[in-house]
């Protein structure tokens, strides 16, 4: 473990609230500059405790659970993109970020470049971590049965991991389970999560030009970023640094933390 960064479970864990909704996070502590973690859809904060461990103590680390998921409040009013990058910027307020670099995965990686759009002052830098402009309207449909294939309730911690793959991947999906009724259940409900995804179909190339900070774009060219969009999404913005990481899926934050740690510490070095 990296020296001043506790594990999950020792983390500081203060609540960011919004227009009524409240939204827990983890601060790792560490120094250097200020870093926000955001996980993508039907993830959870704890999912990035391995790469906590890899970036501290060269940054200070917050994440928190979106709004519907894991321990922050599981039924918003809203889900827009608007409110989930107004979400973002009230974890910076409210925790006294200066200029944080934002960290994306997936669904959370969108939030992210949709933030240093909209709010050029607030951020110093962007990573992307297997997430683009988007564009799917299939989006929904794909995720909602993805969810409806789960085995609910788990009968065991085991049961999870092996359905979502096994090793880092599967333990960390796991992890995000709750003890309920005799069984694991996932920690949101799925109507949210659906509708956190309404917003999918089109294509955000207006704000993804529109951003301005230095960017790492952290690839793993699976079928859910295909390579003609990639492509479209670098020659968009040319200064974008891309970084494939071969054999790796869509989880590529859990399957090698010290690999993608090593990318962006080195991307954010030759920042300073």
């Amino acid at each position: 473990m990296s020296e001043g960064v506790p594990d999950g479970a020792a983390a500081a864990r203060p609540v960011v609230a919004r227009h009524g909704v409240r939204l827990r996070c983890r601060d790792w502590g560490g120094t250097g500059h200020d870093a926000v973690l955001l996980h993508g859809l039907a993830g959870h904060t704890g999912e990035w405790d391995a790469l906590a461990r890899e970036l501290s103590p060269h940054l200070r680390l917050i994440a928190y659970d979106q709004r519907g998921h894991g321990t922050s409040d599981r039924h918003p009013a809203d889900v827009s993109r608007a409110a989930h990058v107004a979400d973002v910027v009230a974890v910076a307020e409210q925790l006294g970020l200066d200029r944080p670099v934002l960290i994306g995965h997936s669904l959370g990686g969108h939030t992210a470049m949709l933030t240093a759009a909209a709010h050029p002052e607030l951020v110093r830098a962007l990573v992307l971590v297997e997430s683009g402009p988007g564009g799917n309207p299939q989006a929904p449909a794909e995720i909602g049965a993805w969810l409806d294939s789960w085995p609910v309730p788990f009968a065991s911690r085991a049961a999870a991991v092996d359905f979502f793959g096994g090793g880092p991947v599967g333990e960390a999906w796991a992890a995000g389970l709750e003890v309920r009724g005799g069984g694991l259940w996932p920690r949101f409900e799925r109507v949210v999560l659906v509708g956190s995804l309404a917003e999918s179909a089109r294509a955000y190339g207006e704000e993804w030009r529109g951003v301005g900070c230095p960017t790492l774009a952290v690839l793993a060219r699976t079928g859910l970023l295909p390579a003609r969009a990639v492509d479209a999404m670098l020659r968009a913005r040319p200064a974008t640094r891309a970084v494939s990481v071969p054999g790796t899926g869509h989880d590529l934050h859990l399957e090698r933390p010290k690999v993608l740690g090593q990318l962006i510490r080195g991307f954010l070095d030759e920042l300073n």
